[in-house]
Order: C-alpha cells, then sequence, then structure tokens
C-alpha cells in the first residue's frame, strides 16, 4: 500500500538531499583519500584581479652595483616599491599607483632630492592642459600628494601619498608614484635624501 506524501515527509526528504548535497558535490571535485585533512593540498580560489598588485620579485642587484646606502626600485608594471635599507638589513614591499599612460611614465634612475611632511600641489603645464579644472592645492585632505612626499632628481615626479585610496594598485597618476598615506609616512622615516630609485 503506497501512503500518501505529507507535507512533513516532503520536508524531512528535502532537508536531507540539501544535507547530503554539498557533501556528494564536494566528492566530485575531491579525490577520496585516507590522507589527513592536514596534509593534503590547500584548495586556493583563483586570483581576482582588481586594484590589487601582482607583485613580482626584485632583486636589488638586477639594478644596483651597489647597496651602500637605501634604495628603492618602483616597478610600473606590477605596481609595486621595493625597499631596501643600507647594507640589505632590511626588506620592505608597498603597493602602489602608476602612471595613466606610457607617454607619462618615466623610467630610469634618480635619487630622492627633497622631503616633505604635509605637501602643497601646484599643477604642471601639461596637466593642465589635459584638464583646466586642476588648480593649486595647499596641504590637507584634498591634496593629491597626501601627507608627505619624497621629491625626485627628475621635476615634477614624487613619491608621495593619497587620500584616494582607490588610486593604488592602478593607472591613476600623472606621473607620480602614490602610495597609502599609512605607508609612505613609513618609507619617508626610512629613506633620507640622497636614496637611490629607480623606476622600471
Amino acid at each position: 500500500m503506497t501512503r500518501p506524501l505529507t507535507r512533513r515527509m516532503a520536508l524531512t526528504c528535502g532537508s536531507a538531499a540539501l544535507l547530503t548535497a554539498p557533501g556528494l558535490l564536494r566528492a566530485q571535485q575531491v579525490e577520496i583519500t585516507d590522507q589527513p585533512m592536514a596534509e593534503r593540498p590547500a584548495l586556493v580560489a583563483p586570483p581576482q584581479r582588481a586594484n590589487i598588485s601582482a607583485f613580482r620579485q626584485i632583486d636589488w642587484r638586477d639594478h644596483f652595483d651597489a647597496l651602500d646606502r637605501v634604495t628603492l626600485v618602483a616597478d610600473t608594471r606590477s605596481k609595486a616599491l621595493h625597499y631596501w635599507a643600507k647594507d640589505g638589513a632590511d626588506y620592505r614591499l608597498y603597493p602602489t599607483s602608476v602612471p595613466l599612460t606610457e607617454e607619462l611614465t618615466k623610467r630610469g634612475y634618480t635619487k630622492i632630492v627633497r622631503k616633505k611632511v604635509g605637501p602643497d600641489w601646484t599643477p604642471t603645464r601639461s596637466m593642465i592642459e589635459r584638464n583646466p579644472a586642476l588648480h593649486y592645492m595647499p596641504p590637507g585632505p584634498d591634496n593629491p600628494l597626501g601627507t608627505h612626499a619624497m621629491y625626485l632628481g627628475w621635476p615634477a615626479y614624487i613619491i608621495h601619498g593619497t587620500h584616494d585610496t582607490r588610486k593604488i594598485g592602478r593607472k591613476s597618476s600623472d606621473g607620480c608614484i602614490g602610495l597609502y598615506n599609512e605607508m609612505i609616512a613609513e618609507l619617508f622615516e626610512l629613506c633620507p635624501v640622497g636614496t637611490q630609485v629607480r623606476i622600471i
């Protein structure tokens, strides 16, 4: 004799199916093994490309003959700035913003020639040609240079902070290398005037 399907029976069967479904799905994706969970390879989601830098390893010896002073390499491809202390005693890596276009990107060797806490900002003639709305900005929360600036030997090229954190990890600058304000504050203390710099 066939029993009629009641609402309670339907809910019970449906719940049981839902509880076993994830296990069935996992069984199709992962090979059953007696190996302890801690010894199995980790399942890692594929990287998501948004404004996160795709860092690559950089060695100062590929760019400089000696590490006799603080050294920076700004990698415009991976949107990262590499820091080495004198004699390699410390190494740090910072995500950055980079220039919008190849035309705005200057590459080569230079050094830090001046530093300023609370910089003001004056747009260059070429910036105003691209955007006539740009104007002088005193230090403060709207200033494009953020809280700290380290001026390079090339006119108008600066390693600086930014109040707009959306710019980090992106092609978003007019030629400068931008960092989060808390990171440029740290780097500012680590880098004296004369720090050797290469932008690649």
